[in-house]
């Protein structure tokens, strides 16, 4: 290779930005993998499925997909050092629509994502003078103002509007000073302060009268239910879902990385910590449930849920009976806002990397022109009176079909048409303490293509059948159906769209021999400071 190749195809190669370092790394995945669905959906899932003996599939599920899916994204960004889009190019490039769909997946979850930290912004105020009364089920309707009908009205809630424009503005902030200043900083303030408040909410909800009654319900173990394959596939959406894999977040991430950096030492610590948090999570809400149930002198069965009824309607329930309620309400709808916020601008910063690699913008202008786009239509989609119905749609069909169909192509792609799945182990055993060997070719290229694809047709399936919530069928053709098959077919197109600076899509070989991710043997030891 000519040294002019040289030159100009590794330009744009250090001029990407970088984390300070890996602890950065690592407390921004975790910030992106603990979101809204570890506080208020693991508890539930945990207890619909086995109780206690829901750990043995939830480990088992961590272990044999979880963390395996964490490496696969990594080593695709870390190895190919760029965003999604970019880094499937520079692996195959008929790949590259692949990097796309994950990307416009990405758009669509952020743009309904911020409407539920408007909410818990407003929630975080209303706890102070329990502002919901005695029936929040109906104070949650009136805040929403929610129409009838679920097409989109335009009609602004103002109540649900502002906060929501205070969302994007901070976003806004966060994301423009860049990797290092904003998105990096943002999860090393964020995510230390959401486990000290989640833990005083934990101390405090474990001292209410009822709270072993809650943690009993949460805990006993059903172990009848482990011989059910539902409970199995709960625990795998449930970590899939959790950890932040599979459309993109991490692959960025990734990328971000210095060209030493212990990839799966990293994924572990995410990977457990994300757990870990979980497990908190369900000792929190389900002391709080269990004073809840004891006070209305109900069983828990009655007063358990999850999502938005647990967070808008049971939370602010308990927080009216208990001591200290308003201090709860701050912890609790507080520690929704900076999970969400966290979670938030890993989203997002999916979305900027690609277009500032595709298009070769500039940081400021990047994250203006997205997260500007992004915020016009959050706000006049979720920020109105049909705000609900549609975050419940678009969040079913962005998840179930977008999330878990991207994976599993993604999966397949790479593990069994373009075969570079031996190139992802080799490069994660070159930069990291835990090695990988065929195992972890088992789990990756077989395990989780048919888990995934399990997942994926049962949902599809089911849906057909049986279709969405009481929605009408042309509601759902349009923003279900619509958006879902929109994105891939958008995918393919943006794949089409020439890039900005092709000497940036040099070839794997090319990668290699500039030596950017694949160190030599002498170098395959990895430093302690860095292990």
């Amino acid at each position: 290779m000519s040294s002019t190749v040289t030159a100009e195809a590794s330009t744009p190669r250090r001029s990407r930005e970088e984390f300070t370092g890996r602890w950065a790394f690592i407390l921004a995945a975790i910030g992106s993998a603990v979101g809204l669905g570890n506080i208020w959906r693991f508890p539930y899932v945990a207890y619909e499925n086995g109780g206690g003996a829901f750990v043995i599939p939830y480990l088992v599920a961590l272990l044999t997909a979880g963390i395996p899916l964490l490496f696969f994204d990594y080593a695709i960004g870390h190895r190919f050092r760029g965003s999604a889009p970019m880094a499937f190019r520079r692996m195959s490039r008929w790949t590259e629509a692949i990097g796309w769909w994950q990307v416009l997946i990405c758009t669509v979850i952020a743009i309904y994502y911020a409407a539920i930290i408007g909410w818990a912004i407003s929630y975080t105020g209303f706890s102070l003078d329990q502002r919901w009364g005695s029936d929040p089920e109906a104070f949650l309707g009136q805040y929403l103002q929610t129409a009838s009908d679920p097409t989109p009205s335009f009609d602004i809630v103002p109540g649900v509007f502002w906060p929501m424009l205070v969302v994007w503005v901070v976003t806004l902030l966060i994301m423009g000073f860049g990797v290092r200043r904003g998105v990096a900083l943002a999860s090393m303030v964020g995510i230390p302060l959401l486990v000290v408040m989640f833990l005083v909410l934990v101390v405090i909800a474990l001292t209410l009268p009822g709270a072993v009654q809650g943690l009993d319900a949460l805990f006993t173990p059903n172990w009848a239910a482990l011989t059910e394959p539902g409970v199995w596939i709960a625990a795998y959406g449930q970590i899939f879902f959790s950890l932040s894999v599979g459309f993109g977040i991490m692959i960025t991430y990734a990328s971000y990385l210095k060209k030493r950096t212990n990839l799966t030492g990293s994924g572990l610590v995410v990977g457990f910590s994300n757990s870990g948090f979980e497990i908190l999570a369900g000792i929190g809400v389900f002391s709080a449930l269990g004073f809840m149930a004891q006070a209305s002198g109900v069983s828990v069965a009655e007063v358990a849920g999850s999502g938005i009824g647990l967070a808008f309607i049971a939370f602010p329930t308990l927080i009216s009976q208990a001591p200290l309620g308003a201090l709860i309400g701050i912890l609790f709808f507080g520690s929704l806002v900076l999970a969400g916020f966290t979670s938030l601008i890993s989203i997002l910063e999916v979305v900027v990397s690609a277009v500032k690699d595709k298009l070769g913008w500039g940081r400021w202008t990047t994250t203006g022109v997205v997260v500007g786009l992004s915020a016009v239509v959050s706000l006049f989609l979720f920020g109105t009176t049909t705000g609900l119905p549609m975050l419940d749609t678009v969040d079913a069909f962005a998840n179930n079909f977008g999330i878990v169909g991207a994976a599993m192509v993604a999966v397949i792609a790479v593990f069994w048409l373009a075969r570079k799945g031996r190139v992802l182990v080799e490069h994660l055993n070159a930069v990291s303490s835990f090695r990988l060997g065929r195992g972890y070719m088992v789990l990756a290229g077989l395990l989780m293509p048919l888990v995934l694809a399990y997942m994926w047709s049962h949902w599809v399936i089911a849906i057909i059948t049986n279709g969405y919530g009481e929605y009408p069928a042309s509601f759902l053709n349009v923003y279900g159906w619509g958006l879902a098959l929109g994105m891939v077919v958008l995918a393919v197109l943006l794949s089409l769209i020439p890039w900005s600076h092709k000497s940036s899509l040099h070839s794997e070989e090319n990668l290699h021999e500039m030596d950017h991710s694949a160190p030599t043997r002498a170098e395959r030891t990895v430093p302690a400071e860095e292990a």
